[in-house]
């Protein structure tokens, strides 16, 4: 943390630490997102176990019924952001696609060999990558339409002063390739 320049506000030093959370989102000082979605998981997880009674098995509601539990109470956690943690690399949204069909198999008491495909199909459910993809091309969308120019400029597919050469960063904007 010592490579780090020293940043004031109000004449006040300013430490650095390794992750904030800010607006809800765990950043960290590389922007990996491996904090934000390691925590969004678990706090999925543990809202899930509070409604599992109601989306297990043994529930006699039926399966429209569960699916909007999941999809009002339960998916808002990890999707709030997910247009910029969404272009995180794919070990990080699989902790969040995992959980998402362990819980939406747990909804259809689906077994073994039903595939994931089949399940996300019958909920009418998308991946976390799809649905990361849509909420990024329609933010882009916006902006590209805004009445503001200094706004609309934002929505160029090309960054100034960037190399068009990255290794293998991703950024959101990659998601509209």
């Amino acid at each position: 943390m010592t490579s780090c320049p020293l940043v004031s506000f109000n004449n006040t030093s300013l430490i650095p630490v390794e992750q904030i959370r800010y607006l809800g989102l765990h950043l960290d000082k590389r922007l990996t997102w491996n904090p934000h979605t390691r925590l969004k998981r678990q706090e999925t997880a543990r809202r899930f176990r509070l409604l599992q009674h109601l989306l297990n098995k043994r529930s006699n509601l039926p399966i429209n019924y569960k699916r909007l539990i999941y999809m009002t109470i339960i998916r808002p956690i990890w999707t709030y952001g997910v247009d910029l943690w969404g272009s995180t690399k794919p070990s990080n949204s699989s902790r969040i696609q995992s959980l998402q069909s362990k819980i939406l198999r747990k909804i259809l008491n689906a077994p073994y060999f039903v595939t994931n495909k089949i399940i996300h199909n019958d909920l009418n459910v998308p991946y976390v990558s799809d649905l990361a993809q849509s909420r990024y091309l329609s933010f882009h969308n916006k902006l590209y339409n805004h009445p503001n120019p200094l706004v609309s400029n934002l929505a160029s597919y090309s960054i100034p002063d960037n190399p068009p050469r990255r290794l293998k960063r991703r950024w959101p904007r990659d998601l509209l390739i």
